[in-house]
């Protein structure tokens, strides 16, 4: 009950404020349970590593690669920011939405590695187009002082996807098949595409950018260019790449940790996936409650310290089962509570190119991703899973200093570039 002690007060508070329109409540409320059904392809991965390994004939390692590819792919969300902010909102939204069904259809037409592997990376690339658009379409409706709380409500649906999502899958992987949830989710997408088709107005201008008259947008290529030389932005990318790096080596290797130290079976892994989502609402409730109040960079080094602290307790108040389950609830409501808190953050740091710099944060997400399931399986295979705390530990440091870059408490990038370029001054 308590996620839903701190988030439900501050939604209904966030909900009933008059620049939030009626039509922007009820779109906040659906779109969260759109990403839930994305989001829960994305999670089911994790605690059922082992089971879908087993069902696929494959080993553990080979499906990490699968993993590591997924997050590989989120170099090209760039390209899908300039789609949101060329094509529009509603274009991004309905072409992230028809990637993931045709990944879910292929492997509910033809359960195997291959499709398998095609629906893992259909479902990201669509997710990322998916986010990012919904993200920049919300950016630019609600204003920055309430956009922590909105955005909140969207991310809700991360946590959603393990609280529910995911143990529906499970229940269908012990029914019926390790392939089973994949005819649902093809069928739910058809239903998402056709919601979201008629509740998406076409006129996308925001009520901000049309009384403000602005000229003309720049080109795809000029608003990478910005965002790749604005150093508050790429310090922002560079929190997401290491805070998501933390993340993903825990989350890569949790289930195969409690089914190896606990006997944990099928059932028992949904279990511990539902105890992640409530930690995990219980950071976007705290997000709710306290990020706009705090003030977005205040909550990001709380939760990044929080997480830090959290990567220590791990190993140690893990020796039992619920020792494991509460070391995992501190690690998950403290990571989320970074993560929710991130996202408001970057919206407002280039607004002129809000959906472009969304991607790349995107970006650094999928970067920090693919170096944790690179090292995750790695590491405790020939360590254990201490050594995987610590390197998680390290990582949040990481992100600490990138957030007093980006906070200007820091200065570590123009130095470093300033010394590069004397460098290169004296070789010439």
């Amino acid at each position: 009950m308590l996620p839903q002690v701190w988030l439900l007060p501050a939604l209904m508070a966030f909900l009933s404020k008059p620049t939030v329109t009626m039509r922007l409540r009820f779109q906040l409320i659906i779109f969260m349970l759109v990403r839930t059904i994305l989001n829960t392809v994305h999670r089911m991965v994790y605690p059922f590593l082992s089971v879908f390994a087993r069902g696929l004939g494959v080993e553990i390692t080979t499906l990490s690669y699968v993993v590591t590819a997924r997050s590989f792919f989120g170099m090209f969300a760039p390209l899908f920011g300039t789609i949101a902010d060329h094509r529009g909102r509603k274009f991004g939204i309905l072409g992230g939405i028809l990637l993931f069904t045709f990944g879910m259809s292929v492997v509910a037409l033809q359960p195997n590695f291959i499709t398998f592997s095609l629906a893992v990376l259909f479902a990201i690339l669509g997710k990322y187009l998916f986010d990012t658009s919904m993200q920049a379409y919300f950016g630019d409706r609600i204003p920055y002082e309430r956009r922590g709380t909105a955005l909140a409500v969207t991310e809700a649906a991360w946590s959603l996807a393990f609280i529910a999502g995911v143990p529906l899958m499970g229940l269908l992987i012990a029914g019926y098949g390790w392939h089973e949830p994949f005819r649902w989710l093809a069928g739910l997408g058809l239903v998402m595409f056709a919601v979201i088709w008629r509740m998406v107005p076409r006129d996308e201008t925001s009520h901000a950018e049309a009384a403000l008259q602005t000229p003309p947008k720049p080109g795809a290529a000029k608003k990478i260019r910005a965002v790749l030389t604005n150093i508050p932005a790429l310090a922002g990318i560079s929190i997401a790449l290491w805070a998501s790096a933390a993340n993903e080596l825990v989350n890569l290797i949790f289930g195969v940790w409690l089914e190896d130290s606990f006997g944990l079976k099928i059932a028992a892994l949904a279990g511990a996936s539902a105890v992640i989502g409530l930690s995990e609402l219980g950071g976007e409730g705290l997000v709710a409650l306290t990020t706009d109040r705090l003030g977005k960079p205040r909550a990001l080094m709380l939760g990044l310290s929080g997480n830090a602290l959290a990567s220590l307790l791990l190993p140690f108040i893990g020796q039992t089962e619920l020792g494991a389950l509460i070391g995992l609830f501190l690690f998950y409501i403290t990571f989320e509570y970074v993560m929710v808190s991130h996202i408001p953050l970057m919206t407002e740091v280039m607004p002129e190119a809000r959906a472009t710099l969304l991607s790349f944060n995107l970006t650094g997400h999928s970067l920090g991703r693919m170096i944790g399931a690179l090292l995750a399986t790695f590491i405790y295979q020939r360590f254990g899973f201490f050594p995987v705390a610590l390197t998680a530990i390290l990582f949040n440091l990481f992100a600490l200093l990138a957030l007093g870059e980006l906070t200007r408490r820091l200065v570590i990038l123009p130095r470093l570039l300033a010394w590069i370029q004397r460098r290169e001054g004296s070789e010439a």
